[in-house]
């Protein structure tokens, strides 16, 4: 057995376009006449024919604000959470760096606001970007301070 003599059973023979008329693929080489699809080198990708595409007939979704503020906002019932699993202590600073170093927020915030959903009930230092009046009044109430980062 030599190489030239293994022959594969499923192998099909092509036909050779363009040879002549007699090969049954000559002349237009199975193309039709004229077109843009009878040119070589031309794809039409997307094209359907004149019927409005599937990328054009579905909706487009979705929005990528241009100014996303990177803003941690957290409820006075959420920083009272955080004490209770004393990831953080009521005599510690609260600000953005110790809630990173707790885990407690993501390291991607850059600015940290406190809204005053909810209650606490220990005295705390804090040191916030934003905070709202009633997160203030509260946290004041108890003898606590605030302290405004610009």
């Amino acid at each position: 057995m030599q190489l030239n003599n293994i022959h594969s059973k499923n192998q099909k023979n092509k036909k050779r376009v363009g040879r002549g008329i007699g090969s049954t693929k000559g002349k237009t080489c199975g193309r039709g006449h004229k077109g843009q699809k009878s040119r070589s080198g031309v794809a039409i990708k997307s094209f359907e024919g004149g019927q409005m595409p599937l990328y054009r007939r579905l909706p487009k979704r979705g929005f990528k604000s241009l100014n996303v503020k990177n803003i941690a906002i957290f409820n006075l019932s959420n920083l009272q959470n955080i004490i209770n699993s004393k990831k953080i202590l009521p005599t510690d600073k609260v600000n953005l760096s110790s809630l990173h170093k707790s885990n407690a927020i993501n390291k991607k915030y850059k600015k940290f606001k406190i809204l005053g959903s909810g209650d606490i009930k220990d005295k705390l230092d804090i040191e916030v970007h934003f905070i709202s009046k009633s997160a203030k009044n509260k946290i004041e109430k108890l003898g606590g301070k605030i302290t405004l980062v610009k």
